[in-house]
């Protein structure tokens, strides 16, 4: 098992990759544990802050986020200011009052398609957890309850599109899977690529380069 603060020294020695920021993506499956790793990371980080891709999609635009990602935080950012974003009720199924999300050596930004295409030019490291689609949908159904079946059906349907047509995972620079107790880090398909990279050892992090 590998100790969180080893990763999280290694994820605070990369190159700033938006403004002044090193932006931690974490990705994978719905269900698959990225809210409680992330929790977790950005604990060992020093109290990172995170920034739920739920508050940014809705009811409507599973996946239509990026606009509002761009805009209300990426850019921001970048220019070494506060980002501010609205997040989304999903029960009011509207947006609430504006929060500020300031920039400190690392943001971790948790949720599905954290890792897209359109994000990726952004991060600094990429990780994935490490758990099979339907056993992380078959998690997530059970916390969510049978209230929520409609939605999930709904949900699953829009997750294999997205990642059929912009996948996450070969981007990864660390696959992370989750242990009894702590977590496995292995190097991810970008990590262990080579190209035209410097892969961070016994880390599984590269640089964005």
């Amino acid at each position: 098992m590998d100790d969180l603060a080893r990763h999280a020294d290694a994820l605070s020695s990369l190159p700033p990759s938006c403004g002044p920021v090193r932006l931690v993506a974490v990705d994978g499956h719905a269900g698959s544990g990225k809210s409680t790793f992330a929790a977790r990371l950005a604990a060992a980080l020093g109290g990172a802050p995170v920034l739920h891709l739920d508050d940014l999609a809705t009811h409507e635009e599973l996946f239509g986020w990026t606009g509002r990602l761009r805009e209300q935080v990426l850019l921001p950012l970048s220019r070494g200011g506060s980002a501010r974003y609205a997040p989304y009720d999903w029960t009011e199924r509207r947006f609430g009052p504006a929060r500020t999300l300031e920039p400190a050596p690392v943001v971790l930004v948790e949720g599905v398609g954290a890792g897209r295409r359109q994000v990726r030019p952004c991060l600094a490291a990429l990780c994935w957890m490490e758990l099979d689609r339907d056993t992380s949908w078959g998690r997530g159904r059970r916390r969510d309850g049978a209230g929520l079946t409609g939605f999930w059906d709904g949900w699953t349907l829009a997750e294999a599109r997205h990642f059929a047509e912009d996948p996450s995972r070969p981007y990864a620079d660390a696959l992370v899977r989750q242990l009894p107790e702590g977590y496995a880090w292995l190097p991810g398909p970008r990590a262990t690529a080579g190209v035209n990279r410097t892969v961070t050892h016994g880390s599984g992090i590269a640089p964005p380069y």
